[in-house]
């Protein structure tokens, strides 16, 4: 698949990338990546990058996104990355395009492009995109090597989930003989200003448990509205509250928005993915994600992970 995709990639004189809604580190540093990637080895290329704000991901040098006419995707490319669903890739006009090819890390729920690598094995779409890179023999720019380590680096927490294996550290290796400030990389996504700290400190005080031992914190539109944040960082960033505390295997934050309750699962143990894919998500067996119509639904997501603890 990786020879068919790089076919296409040839074959087309505009290529656009697309990624998931609300990025994380993932799908920047993967769609930076892959952009001057093709750049670098194809520069008779048009490259074009789409999708909403990359927020705290912007220090990323490249995240800035292009702007993209619907004519330019007459005869073009489109390339989606980190993305499960249709239903999550930003900027639907992918469907424009002449051909489309996909490259991801989730575990499968539909087709979506005329060209799929999806690896459930790698950590990371970034990982994905580096071992693409390599293995077709392209050559990786310094700047695709930092975008794809922040990638790495996030979606594996650090190298510390069990995601991370050998083939891990290889491609990290692969991208640090690049070049890579990782000094630079650690300070931009784990420095943070003291009201942020307070904030977190806040969320710790808001967990709860089910009679089972499921953890969870739900935050309604009017606690979202005084926190002073923006609601990606409270629904993905606040996950990570609970994920160190002792006798906790299944944990989930529920936040309240405009579209329904965002709600991110994870586990230190259980395939949760099943119960996300139920409520209409997705993602890893480990972390998982869904938007909820209201606060019952959350409540019934949150006595089907109790039933994993049970079984």
């Amino acid at each position: 698949m990786i020879e068919k995709i790089v076919e296409k990639i040839k074959k087309a004189d505009t290529v656009i990338i697309h990624r998931h809604t609300n990025p994380d580190g993932d799908a920047i540093g993967s769609q930076v990546g892959l952009k001057y990637i093709i750049k670098e080895n194809f520069p008779d290329k048009r490259v074009l990058a789409v999708g909403d704000a990359a927020g705290r991901y912007s220090f990323v040098e490249g995240s800035t996104t292009d702007d993209v006419q619907d004519s330019d995707y007459e005869g073009a490319l489109a390339i989606i990355l980190d993305t499960s669903a249709s239903a999550l890739i930003s900027d639907g006009r992918y469907t424009l395009a002449q051909d489309t090819a996909r490259i991801d890390h989730h575990i499968f729920c539909e087709k979506i492009a005329d060209a799929e690598l999806v690896d459930t094995s790698y950590e990371s779409c970034c990982g994905l995109v580096t071992e693409f890179a390599l293995s077709a023999g392209l050559k990786i720019p310094p700047i695709s090597a930092a975008a794809l380590y922040t990638g790495m680096v996030t979606d594996s927490g650090r190298f510390r989930y069990d995601s991370t294996t050998d083939k891990t550290f290889r491609l990290a290796s692969a991208l640090m003989s690049v070049g890579v400030d990782i000094a630079s990389i650690y300070k931009n996504l784990y420095t943070d200003d003291f009201e942020r700290v307070k904030l977190r400190a806040q969320f710790v005080l808001k967990v709860k448990f089910t009679e089972k031992g499921v953890a969870y914190i739900y935050t309604t539109r009017e606690e979202l509205e005084s926190y002073n944040a923006d609601l990606f960082f409270i629904s993905r960033g606040m996950v990570s509250t609970m994920s160190d505390l002792r006798g906790v295997d299944i944990w989930a934050n529920f936040t309240e928005s405009e579209g329904g309750v965002l709600c991110e699962i994870r586990s230190s143990k259980y395939n949760i993915n099943p119960v996300a894919k139920k409520y209409g998500g997705g993602g890893h067996a480990k972390a998982s994600g869904a938007t909820l119509k209201d606060y019952g639904e959350a409540m019934a997501l949150l006595a089907d992970l109790e039933a994993l603890l049970e079984d």
